[in-house]
Formats: C-alpha cells, sequence, structure tokens
C-alpha cells in the first residue's frame, strides 16, 4: 500500500512539474514574440520614416496633401477598426494594471489593437508626424502576453498582472535596447500605484525579449551609439542646474498642456474635436506641414536623427528647433492618432541641452546634450530613475551617470512644481474613466433593449 502510494504521489508531482514547465515554455515564448514584434515594428517606422524624409526632399510642398489626408485616414481607420489603439499606449498599459473586469482588459489589449497600434503609428511616420513608437511598442508588449497568459488559462489577477507588467517592460527593453531600463520603467511607472515586486517572470521576460531583438537586429547596439563624454564636478556642474531647470520647466508645462488636452479643448476648436474629429485631424496635419516647412522637414518623424547628430556634435542646435518640435509633438498628441511622446521627448530634450552647450564653451557639448535629454525627459514622464537608466544605457555611456541622476532628479522636482501630477498616470485614469462611461452606456443600451 505504501509502495502504491508513493508511486501514485511521484506521478502525480511529475504531472504537475510537467505542467509548470510548460507554463514556462510558453511564456518564454511569448516574450521572444514580444522581441520579434518590436524588431519588425522598429523597421517598420524606420523605412516609413525614411519615405516621409524622401517626400520631403523629392518636394516640400507636396506635404501639405500627404500629412492632412494621412492623418485623417489614420483617424478613421482608428476609430472604424482599430477604437482603443489612440494615443501613447502606456496610459492603457498602466489602466489595464487598476482595472478589475478582465473582460475590459483583454478588450483593450486585444491583438487586434496591437496590430492596429503598430500599423496606425507607421502611417503616422510615413505621413510626418511628430510621434514615437517606443510608448506603443508597451502596449503592444502587453497585449501579446496577455493573450499568452489567457492562453495558459491565468485565472489568478494577480498572476495576470504581473504577466501584462512583464510585457510591458519587455516592450521598452527590446524597443530601445535597454534591459535595465525596461525593469526599471515597470517598477518606477507602469507599477507605481499598486503594489508590484520584480519578480523573475518580468526579468526574464525583458532578457528574452531584448536578447532577441538584438539577434534579429544583427547583433549588439546602442540607440545613439557610444558617447564617450564625461561631466567632472566642478564648474561643468552649470550644465546640471541649467538642464534641470530648463528640462523640468519645458517638461512639466509639456505635460499640463497633455493632460488638459486630454480632457477636451474648449470652445469652438473643442466642439470640432469632438464632433468631427477626422477634421480635426487633418486640420492639424496641415498645422504640422506648416510646421515641417519653415523646418525644412525637421519637425518630422521621431526626431531620432536631429537628436543623434547633436550627440555626435555633428550639428548645432537652434532654439526654433526646440519651439518647432515641441509644438509639433503637442499638436500630434492632439490629432487623436496612435503614437507615442518617448523619441520626440529624448530630441527636444537634447535641442536643450545643445542650446546650453553653446553658453559652456569649456565643457562637452555631447554631455551637456544628455543632460538635456534625460531633463527634459525626466521632466515630461516625471520617472527620474527610468529617464537617466534609458539615457544611460542608450548612449552607453556610464561616466556620467552622477550627473544625469542629478540632473533627472532636479527637472523631475521643478516639473512637480509645474505639473503636480505624473501625465501618464493622470492619462491612465481619464483613459479608465471613458472606460467606465463607455460600459455604464453599454449597459443601460443593454436594459433598455430587454424593457
Amino acid at each position: 500500500m505504501r509502495r502504491r502510494n508513493r508511486i501514485t504521489h511521484f506521478r502525480r508531482s511529475a504531472r504537475m512539474r510537467t505542467s509548470q514547465w510548460r507554463r514556462t515554455f510558453i511564456f518564454w515564448a511569448g516574450a521572444i514574440t514580444v522581441g520579434i514584434a518590436a524588431w519588425l515594428f522598429a523597421r517598420a517606422a524606420d523605412y516609413a520614416s525614411s519615405l516621409c524624409m524622401g517626400l520631403q526632399h523629392w518636394n516640400p510642398y507636396v506635404m501639405f496633401a500627404v500629412i492632412p489626408s494621412g492623418l485623417a485616414l489614420s483617424m478613421w481607420l482608428t476609430k472604424r477598426f482599430f477604437p482603443g489603439a489612440q494615443g501613447s499606449g502606456i496610459p492603457q498599459t498602466i489602466a489595464t494594471l487598476h482595472i478589475e473586469d478582465f473582460s475590459l482588459v483583454n478588450r483593450i489589449l486585444a491583438l487586434r489593437i496591437a496590430v492596429g497600434k503598430v500599423c496606425m503609428t507607421t502611417l503616422g511616420l510615413l505621413c510626418g508626424a511628430s510621434i514615437g513608437r517606443e510608448g506603443p511598442t508597451v502596449q503592444v508588449g502587453a497585449a501579446i502576453m496577455n493573450a499568452y497568459s489567457r492562453f495558459l488559462g491565468h485565472a489568478n489577477v494577480s498572476t495576470r498582472r504581473g504577466v501584462i507588467l512583464a510585457g510591458g517592460a519587455a516592450g521598452v527593453a527590446a524597443a530601445f535596447n535597454t534591459p535595465l531600463a525596461g525593469i526599471v520603467f515597470a517598477i518606477e511607472e507602469l507599477a507605481s500605484s499598486f503594489q508590484q515586486r520584480t519578480s523573475g517572470v518580468m526579468l526574464t521576460g525583458v532578457v528574452l525579449a531584448g536578447v532577441t531583438a538584438i539577434v534579429l537586429t544583427g547583433g549588439n547596439y546602442t540607440y545613439f551609439g557610444h558617447a564617450s563624454v564625461d561631466v567632472p564636478v566642478g564648474t561643468a556642474w552649470i550644465a546640471v542646474l541649467a538642464c534641470g531647470i530648463l528640462g523640468g520647466l519645458g517638461g512639466g508645462l509639456f505635460s499640463t498642456i497633455l493632460i488638459r488636452v486630454g480632457k477636451g479643448l474648449p470652445g469652438f476648436i473643442g466642439s470640432i474635436q469632438k464632433n468631427r474629429p477626422i477634421l480635426f485631424t487633418a486640420l492639424c496635419g496641415i498645422i504640422l506641414a506648416m510646421l515641417g516647412f519653415a523646418s525644412h522637414g525637421d519637425t518630422f518623424g521621431t526626431g531620432y536623427v536631429q537628436a543623434h547628430h547633436l550627440v555626435a556634435g555633428s550639428r548645432h542646435a537652434h532654439m526654433s528647433y526646440f519651439l518647432m518640435k515641441y509644438a509639433a509633438t503637442i499638436i500630434s498628441y492632439c490629432s487623436g492618432i496612435p503614437g507615442g511622446l518617448f523619441a520626440p521627448s529624448l530630441s527636444i530634450g537634447a535641442s536643450v541641452g545643445g542650446w546650453v552647450a553653446r553658453f559652456l564653451p569649456h565643457t562637452a557639448p555631447g554631455a551637456v546634450v544628455l543632460l538635456g535629454m534625460v531633463g527634459y525627459f525626466s521632466g515630461v514622464v516625471q520617472s527620474p530613475l527610468t529617464a537617466t537608466v534609458i539615457v544611460m544605457e542608450m548612449c552607453d555611456n556610464q561616466q556620467i551617470t552622477l550627473a544625469l541622476l542629478a540632473t533627472a532628479f532636479l527637472a523631475f522636482g521643478v516639473s512637480r512644481m509645474v505639473c503636480p501630477h505624473s501625465l501618464y498616470g493622470r492619462l491612465a485614469d481619464q483613459f479608465m474613466a471613458r472606460q467606465e462611461g463607455y460600459l455604464q452606456k453599454k449597459h443601460e443600451e443593454n436594459k433598455q433593449s430587454k424593457d
């Protein structure tokens, strides 16, 4: 009898271990899928940006037709086939970590929405919108991991949220090739409002997604290349003060504007935005075309090329670029099309640092550009650790870590005085309020149909 019980116990344990390993392998497959999706998204976005630049160089005036019509098409397709894909994607991911109704979570993180996010963001870049792909990659990563979680039959709320968190973190890691930044972003931004520890699930997902993206890219790479610059303690730290204050002010004002836009624009413009969104998007496109024409195409797209030249020292910063790129990014967000804020924010921050460097001839210009980048980015997202790690990893430079941290936290404090609320947190609250209104409306319609 004892021998039979031992055999039964052994078989049961073997089945449990087999089931656990099966779940683990499926989860690994999900993380690898996130890496592949991020790589494909990056290739498509880069190709779309190059086509946009080609059109602009061929004939700048053609953009006055391409941008309004392209953005209007993007808005129509989004509302018709991919409702919920608008905006960055990070607020949506944060919202799913707080929504109790997982049928709603599955709708927000549906694979159809993820596909729409990729396609419409790529279309926006093709048309010249000032948007990025990194924020949307967060929602895409979360959607892929949520789909694998549903396949595994996860019913536990904590487990589902942990998998979604891992997917979002893996998306950041694969998009920027910054695995540490993916982990920090998950802790500081995605999981900032509820208790969520850094688990082996998230770490494994980040590593697998990042490695997959690197393999597909053809080797390890840094987003902005290697920047071997330093900011020695002393008079050079004037740049820390300048970039921290200016980045915090500019980023805080930017966040305040976007939060206000999220509530709806006032007056006649607001009525057009609400009642005729496609027309409103086309009007935004006309303004973007005007900004692009005035800047000779510099405000089109992510701003990666301009930021890369500023970091490398092959381009001089002009305040006009900062102002026009700043306005173009706000207008692009107002248009309501899918697209992120990460890359444009880094480019705007680089222009701030490049402008400050002109007044500090004894400080390495490349270093000041990095300080401007981290200062403005921290001012926008109000996540100083994430901003520091992203910039540090993107440029493969640990020599200026202390200066980056000081700039990021100074910008964070200044930004808080201008905008007391986190941008993504407040946008997530607005998104959840709209979803609750949508569910209430559907409930009332169902009740009326039954009556």
